[in-house]
């Protein structure tokens, strides 16, 4: 690891299923020296693809962390599913990351996925690269995929490189940088490459997005305009210094071109990441809140500040147990040192620290500011903690898991294994975020809930071969989520005997709704903490509420999107108004005002894109309009025509063998989670009668 941190790059490669992340991790690494031998996606053999359902599957499940050297910089590299149902993975990882690699297929374009992961880089401000990958296959088209970037993300990409030759002619890409081509040899797995002059039937096209790059440029860098403007031209190095000042700030981004599979077009790739893309040093200070007057503060990233990291993701390790991945932003985390985590508001014991290899571990003595490791050990942390100085605690902003969309009933299949299942389920969800598992009080099931039919199929699975837990499910179903649609105030009195003890105090709570999308709050108003100033009972009080929100007041669905906040209260005798009546009277002093406040269901619903042949429309769209669907945009693509739709997701089961019916197998689709909305009439009857 270098101990220069403006040679430190912390990125991710991330995109659309099956654009080809995982192949193009393979060929850094390859390249790289970290492997002597690529692997394949199709052969089950990639070093990143570890999981035995990955290499089932052919698809990422879990983000990998992996180290490599490129041109004397360390490279830290988080390979991040593409599959809509591990979207979480790609959250927690642009969360800690300083810059990402965005793929795409030169043939799919932005696929909805892609759109997803484009956002959620938005969202935390991560520069990146495009890389148009798989420009051998048959379709394949360099210039549509850059104006859908434009046109799509609204993204202000602009080519590094042009390709030579298309499909399978493909063999090399055009420096637009330095004006020359690389032409890749395919006996020596791209290895050897030869630069040259540029192609003459070229020339032409390479000069004029030379000039397009270089006005481009010119024009969002006030650094480099007058000497454009002198010369007509910028050197080398103004042109450079320009790009990586944009990309850093978030103004530009680059894209370039190959084909990973063909070992063609990495290793330009690799330069830009070390040319373009920000080293931890480059990056704002990370704003942290104080723990003690809840003011904000600001830690540069270096070994002199305080401590000050992350735990980004938790995995469990056969060998070792809980391994809690960390990136540390601050400050210096050393082995055998203790760190203080302000949640929880204890110290916590470094007994080891690694370094990740995809499935494999180097130990280390330390982790400095804009590292990425793992440590072994901890106690009580759990994804989102923030592991600091305990001097002057401060904790990071949490990150924050998507709503589960389906769930399926689980039991074990013996009596026996009740305690396994449910310690089994325990380790699951301190991984995942998005696997949550809760018991059914009317019921008594056990309901496992998660992202998608996939998701939950993994799940399984992992129980019963990583935990040696049996489980009978159940058939996977829509998970409905509860709301208000109108404000509502109840006073509500708790008066009850209990175990030969009366528990009495009466509460004022008002419901009101939020936007879609907006969770839920609950709070304690002025004057009922000053009322209650005992902070146990303000925490039961807290509780009494969550547990009401999570249990709902229709059909035992969680509610979201309402806010909720105890006014007052009414102490009737310091003896009877104990934790008891405080927690009972929140939960059912909730449920009371929610049943007024008009509640409703919302349904999951579902972005869809369905590539098909043009004689197939009429009959998909007759079929998206039974299933409720709503089309928003037709394309053509090619010789192919592309619906964008919203479906419902319950009416989505079994759409995979719908869609090759239709169009006898010729129609391609991909989906993710759009939003969640008002079920219809119909939908809330239904539900009501089961």
């Amino acid at each position: 690891m270098s101990s220069d941190l403006s040679k430190v790059r912390n990125i991710g490669i991330v995109a659309h299923i099956d654009a080809g992340k995982t192949t193009t991790t393979e060929r850094i690494l390859f390249y790289t020296g970290k492997i002597h031998k690529h692997g394949d996606v199709h052969d089950g053999n990639t070093t990143t693809d570890f999981m035995i359902q990955e290499r089932e599957r052919g698809i990422t499940i879990q983000s990998a962390a992996i180290s490599c050297e490129w041109d004397g910089h360390a490279i830290n590299i988080i390979d991040t599913p593409g599959h809509v149902d591990f979207t979480m993975e790609v959250e927690r990882s642009l969360r800690v990351l300083d810059g990402a690699v965005c793929v795409f297929c030169a043939v799919g374009g932005v696929q909805p996925q892609s759109e997803t992961v484009w956002r959620q880089a938005d969202r935390y401000n991560v520069p990146r690269l495009a890389f148009v990958n798989k420009m051998d296959r048959m379709g394949a088209d360099f210039g549509r995929v850059v104006e859908e970037l434009r046109g799509k993300l609204k993204a202000n990409a602009c080519p590094i490189e042009l390709p030579i030759g298309k499909e399978e002619n493909f063999t090399g890409v055009i420096d637009l940088i330095n004006m020359k081509s690389i032409v890749y040899d395919e006996a020596t797995e791209g290895k050897k490459f030869t630069v040259g002059e540029i192609p003459a039937e070229l020339k032409d096209d390479a000069e004029m997005a030379r000039v397009e790059l270089v006005e481009k440029v010119a024009d969002l860098d006030e650094g480099v305009m007058e000497a454009y403007l002198e010369n007509g031209d910028l050197t080398k190095d103004e042109l450079m210094g320009a790009i990586r000042r944009l990309v850093v700030a978030g103004k530009f981004v680059p894209v370039l071109c190959g084909t990973s599979l063909r070992d063609k077009g990495v290793q330009p790739l690799l330069d830009a990441v070390c040319a373009f893309l920000p080293s931890p040093d480059d990056r704002p200070p990370v704003t942290a809140t104080d723990l003690k007057s809840e003011a904000k503060v600001e830690r540069k990233q270096n070994d002199s500040e305080l401590l000050t990291s992350l735990v980004f993701k938790i995995a469990t390790d056969p060998y070792v147990g809980k391994l809690f991945f960390v990136r540390v932003y601050g400050g210096v985390l050393k082995k055998g040192a203790n760190a203080y985590n302000p949640r929880t508001k204890k110290r916590e014991r470094i007994m080891k620290i690694v370094r990740l290899f995809a499935d494999d571990q180097i130990e280390v003595d330390e982790l400095h500011a804009g590292d990425i490791g793992a440590i072994v050990g901890l106690k009580e942390a759990t994804t989102g903690d923030t592991l600091c100085a305990e001097m002057k605690p401060c904790y990071l902003e949490r990150i924050t898991a998507p709503q589960p969309v389906m769930f399926m009933a689980i039991e074990p299949k013996s009596s026996a294994d009740k305690d396994k299942l449910v310690e089994s389920m325990k380790a699951l969800a301190a991984e995942d975020p998005t696997c949550q598992f809760r018991e059914d009080e009317e019921t008594g099931q056990t309901i496992l809930s998660g992202m998608g039919e996939l998701h939950l199929e993994i799940l399984v699975d992992r129980l019963k071969r990583e935990f040696k837990c049996a489980a009978n499910v159940g058939k996977p179903m829509v998970s409905y989520v509860e709301t208000i649609t109108t404000p509502a105030l109840k006073n509500f009195t708790f008066d009850r005997e209990l175990g030969g003890k009366r528990h009495a105090v009466e509460l004022k709570i008002e419901v009101r709704p939020l936007e879609r999308g907006k969770g839920h709050q609950v709070s304690l108003s002025r004057d009922f903490v000053n009322t209650v100033t005992d902070k146990h009972l303000q925490e039961c009080v807290t509780q009494g509420l969550e547990d009401g929100i999570a249990t709902g007041v229709l059909a035992r669905y969680p509610m979201t999107d309402l806010s909720v906040e105890c006014l007052s209260a009414t102490i009737i005798d310091p003896e009877v108004s104990d934790e008891v009546a405080f927690r009972s009277a929140a939960m059912m002093g909730f449920r009371e005002a929610a049943e007024a406040a008009k509640p409703e269901f919302l349904e999951p619903i579902m972005k869809l894109e369905i590539t098909t042949p043009p004689e197939s429309v009429g009959e998909v769209l007759g079929d998206l309009n039974a299933r409720r669907g709503n089309v928003l945009n037709m394309e053509q693509r090619g010789d192919m025509q592309v619906l964008s739709a919203r479906v419902p997701l319950a009416k989505l089961f079994g759409y995979s063998t719908a869609i090759r019916s239709l169009t006898k197998g010729r129609a391609g689709y991909s989906m993710e989670p759009d939003m969640f909305e008002l079920a219809p009439q119909s939908v809330r009857e239904e539900i009501l009668s089961k």
